[in-house]
């Protein structure tokens, strides 16, 4: 089972990247736009997904406009630079809606989450303010953990937020996994991460195991790079930074709940929680 979808070139508009399609993934789709110049724009419609639209760079403006909502334009929203300046901006869009991204400057660029949802709830700006983040772990298994689209947005299905890791640390460590549902403790979601790497050429580690005994065991470890993406439909899946390399990834859960921190820490390793600093 091959988890990687290595970065292609990025064309100008939408590039789909993975969904049921093309991969082992029943809920989530993935792709990313890019708009090169001032005044570039694109359309679409949310049909029977909801959809998570996460600045990754750039200033826009979002069109929104439904059956169950008066029509909304976000002006001028996002601005940071790249992934690693500064906190996300995002919108949640429900299902049936038509939606338009305007560039406001040159070179924006959006992650596109979408997931099926018969959610009829207004759409949600999430601005740097609105969002959560802390420092979780210790040592070398610190890292700085952004949630944007969680309890606070009511959305169907869709959890969205960002993980930016110091060079040479890990993150979604100790090892958890949200494949089975064993309530309260854990629940299915699947997972799909897209990585940056500062400075670019950098690389991560990524590894995707189940425990020994399961009945179709897993045990894959992938290099990534800049802009990959990776598929998380089952198992514990840690990932580390190479040194010298500061490590984002966007990520998103989608299941039949929603329910965030619903994973299962692999109990071989559970031990290191007894050793966290306090956080910041």
């Amino acid at each position: 089972m091959y988890l990687l979808y290595k970065s292609k070139d990025i064309q100008a508009g939408y590039n789909f990247i993975v969904g049921p399609q093309n991969s082992s993934l029943k809920w989530l789709e993935f792709g990313s736009l890019y708009l090169a110049q001032e005044g570039d724009s694109y359309q679409d419609r949310s049909g029977d997904k909801e959809v998570a639209l996460c600045l990754l760079k750039g200033k826009c403006d979002i069109r929104l406009q439904g059956d169950f909502f008066d029509p909304l334009v976000y002006d001028n929203i996002g601005g940071r630079e790249d992934v690693f300046s500064g906190k996300p901006t995002m919108v949640y869009v429900p299902p049936q809606v038509e939606l338009e991204v305007l560039a406001r400057t040159p070179e924006v660029e959006l992650g596109i989450f979408k997931a099926p949802s018969n959610c009829t709830v207004p759409p949600t700006l999430i601005s740097p303010l609105d969002v959560s983040s802390n420092w979780v772990g210790s040592s070398n298994w610190k890292r700085e953990v952004i949630l944007a689209i969680g309890d606070k947005v009511k959305a169907g299905r869709l959890i969205v937020g960002e993980t930016i890791s110091p060079p040479g640390n890990w993150s979604s460590y100790p090892p958890h996994k949200h494949d089975t549902r064993r309530p309260p403790q854990e629940a299915p979601y699947e997972e799909v991460y897209f990585f940056r790497v500062k400075p670019s050429q950098g690389f991560a580690v990524q590894w995707i195991y189940t425990d020994p005994d399961a009945p179709d065991p897993l045990n894959e470890i992938y290099v990534v790079e800049n802009n990959d993406t990776v598929v998380i439909t089952r198992g514990y899946h840690p990932v580390v930074a190479g040194g010298g390399y500061e490590l984002y990834y966007l990520w998103a859960l989608a299941g039949e709940g929603r329910e965030y921190a619903a994973w299962f820490d692999d109990p071989r390793h559970a031990w290191i929680k007894e050793h966290v600093e306090t956080p910041e």
